[in-house]
């Protein structure tokens, strides 16, 4: 008898496999051991007959079992590693008070709205009812509640305010992971908004963005403003240098009016936005590259027969996913607006942006994988398969535990990435920091884009059929979470960036990166039972530094081919450091030794196992061409 005949028949044999073996499965409905006399009708088949007679599933009955849904509880309360995180490094009451209050309120009341954005999505009105174009975007009453709830809260303002010094940006982002799974994609418009104050702020709160800023930054609702981030156009994505065509022409009095076509443009409800244009000069030449993009800043409004002033909104998009938030093709035709950058430094002075967006939609990842996993961990102790609960089933846990152990690593690098942009903004941060925060960026970024697709599908699995069916709302968190490897550069580009930072520091941010690692490490040299995951981690940084090395030596082709996993390197072993460093502090649980042991059951330098196969050797770029595009291979 073969293996796996003798497990089968093991298994049929305890009743686990019936189907499997051949065994018809037991009716739903079955009647117990103890038999009524012939005649009379027992207890339990009394419940398959109504008063008339009839069976449970006759004519409209469907029977008189109901799976219970998963529940979401208190998402702040539920979460150990982020009350532990905050008990280590911001242990004030009113951080914590304030964040379980606001779980309470995502819980019973945020969420509902959140449902109602998702199945009631922005329509576009391009005509009143006498013909008169008027370009109405017309959203939900939630996604408007969305909105003066973000102010209320201080979910942008938190950030300005830095009531908890270097620590506030944590606690910003800590909120917002709360959040953002509940938010009908309002975190969206908050990022670009964020994003809009800081670059204000860096370049100097003043007119004619003086009055912007108070709005981005205000906790009153009533004077709240949500702001657009509209780069992309036909050529473009994150190309901008060479894919944008708009243009901006002087005007008189100082200001300009764009003309061009935006392509893709999110929150298009907002009330003003950022935007890159071309200045024309007095022949109406414009510069070529990124050296001819400024940066412009332009309200949105309308003349007193309510038209937009200076925008044609094309259509909306039709999206995999983010339908409950806005997306559109917009026609500037003589927008209003002022240049905020000096001419020519459009790209540079977007940087900041770039931070804090890569930062939100890295936040907004590890708070989709911790949602799945909390939902799919109330539905474990709810659903009953093969005689037991999914809780009681090894299996079932070994898989929760693998997205439990991928939720911790995010939230851990990403918290890591607001810590570093708090000290920053709190003018604490040394070079050593600055470094780190530039690298980590786009690593964080990338890294928990692609995990939390592969989490959520994982958890939508867990949920068997349903998580496939639309209205459980399971399926929007799996189509909501593929944009978060898109939006804000693919993983593509954004290794290619981790190239550039390394590049443009001569390296230093490596040196901080290496230096940052191996001090984590030290920390938890005396820990016996974190040792084998200190003795992955080194090793897997030793392996690291030896590629660089090797890599200074080659043609620049190699490190472009390698630069994917290169960041997949350098993200799995810094994690790797923060769960060990996390798991040695005082107030640490078993769980977090744990999750930092089975952390380190990864590949943690993937950089270095693709190199060994010669994988980034020059030759392998005309295999791989003729591979996809089913090439004769030359020589």
């Amino acid at each position: 008898m073969s293996v796996c005949s003798a497990l089968l028949t093991r298994h049929a044999a305890g009743g686990c496999c019936r189907g499997l073996c051949g065994v018809p499965p037991p009716l739903l409905h079955i009647r117990l051991a103890s038999v009524a006399e012939p005649g009379t009708r027992g207890a339990d088949e009394e419940q398959l007959w109504d008063a008339a007679g009839n069976l449970q599933f006759s004519r409209a009955k469907t029977g008189s079992f109901f799976q219970e849904r998963p529940v979401l509880k208190n998402p702040f309360l539920e979460d150990a590693l982020l009350r532990g995180y905050l008990r280590r490094h911001l242990p004030q009451e009113a951080a914590l008070s304030d964040l379980r209050a606001f779980g309470e309120r995502v819980a019973n009341e945020v969420d509902v709205w959140g449902r109602e954005c998702e199945v009631t999505p922005p329509r576009l009105e391009h005509f009143d009812p006498w013909g008169r174009r008027v370009d109405h975007i017309v959203t939900s009453p939630a996604w408007k509640r969305m909105k003066d709830l973000s102010a209320q809260e201080g979910l942008v303002a938190i950030g300005y305010e830095r009531s908890f010094g270097e620590w506030s940006r944590v606690f910003q982002m800590s909120k917002l992971y709360i959040f953002s799974p509940s938010s009908g994609l309002y975190t969206c418009p908050l990022a670009m908004t964020d994003g809009a104050a800081k670059v204000i702020q860096s370049i100097g709160v003043s007119w004619p963005v003086d009055e912007a800023y108070s709005r981005l930054t205000t906790r009153q609702p009533e004077q709240f403003w949500s702001s657009g981030q509209w780069m992309t156009e036909r050529q473009g994505g994150s190309d901008v240098a060479s894919g944008t065509e708009t243009v901006a022409v002087p005007q008189t009095d100082g200001s300009y009016k764009l003309h061009g076509f935006k392509w893709f443009t999110s929150a298009t409800d907002a009330d003003m936005t950022l935007t890159l244009a071309r200045v024309q000069d007095g022949s109406g030449a414009t510069t070529p590259g990124s050296r001819g993009l400024s940066l412009f800043y332009a309200e949105v409004s309308r003349d007193e027969d309510g038209r937009l002033k200076g925008i044609e909104v094309q259509r909306l998009k039709d999206k995999l996913g983010t339908r409950q938030m806005p997306t559109a093709e917009l026609l500037l035709d003589g927008l209003p607006a002022h240049r905020l950058s000096e001419k020519g430094r459009g790209v540079a002075s977007i940087a900041n942006m770039l931070t804090i967006t890569r930062i939100h939609n890295s936040v907004s990842a590890a708070a989709a994988m911790r949602r799945v996993v909390q939902l799919a961990r109330d539905y474990a102790t709810r659903r009953t398969a093969f005689g037991k609960l999914l809780k009681d089933h090894p299996l079932h846990i070994q898989t929760l535990a693998r997205m439990e152990v991928e939720t911790r690593g995010a939230f851990l690098l990403v918290m890591d990435v607001c810590r570093l942009l708090g000290r920053e903004e709190s003018g604490m941060a040394t070079q050593h920091d600055a470094h780190l925060l530039r690298l980590l960026t786009p690593v964080a970024k990338l890294y928990t884009g692609k995990q939390a697709v592969a989490v959520v599908s994982e958890g939508l699995e867990s949920f068997g059929g349903q998580g496939y069916i639309e209205d459980t709302g399971l399926p929007a968190l799996l189509r909501d979470a593929q944009v978060l490897s898109i939006w804000e550069g693919t993983t593509n580009v954004l290794s290619l960036d981790v190239l550039r930072c390394v590049a443009r520091s001569s390296g230093m941010v490596l040196h901080a990166y290496f230096t940052h690692v191996k001090s984590l490490l030290a920390g938890a040299s005396s820990v016996s039972t974190l040792a084998p995951a200190v003795r992955a981690v080194d090793g897997a940084l030793s392996e690291l530094e030896d590629f660089v090395q090797v890599a200074a030596t080659r043609a620049p082709g190699y490190l472009e081919l390698a630069a994917r996993d290169l960041a997949y390197s350098l993200a799995r072993i810094y994690t790797g450091a923060l769960l060990i460093d996390h798991a040695c502090w005082e107030g640490a649980s078993s769980s977090d030794t744990y999750a930092a042991l089975r952390w380190c059951e990864h590949d943690l330098c993937p950089v270095t196992t693709k190199q060994a196969r010669g994988c980034y050797e020059l030759s392998t770029a005309p295999l791989d061409a003729a591979l996809v595009y089913d090439w004769p291979i030359q020589g």
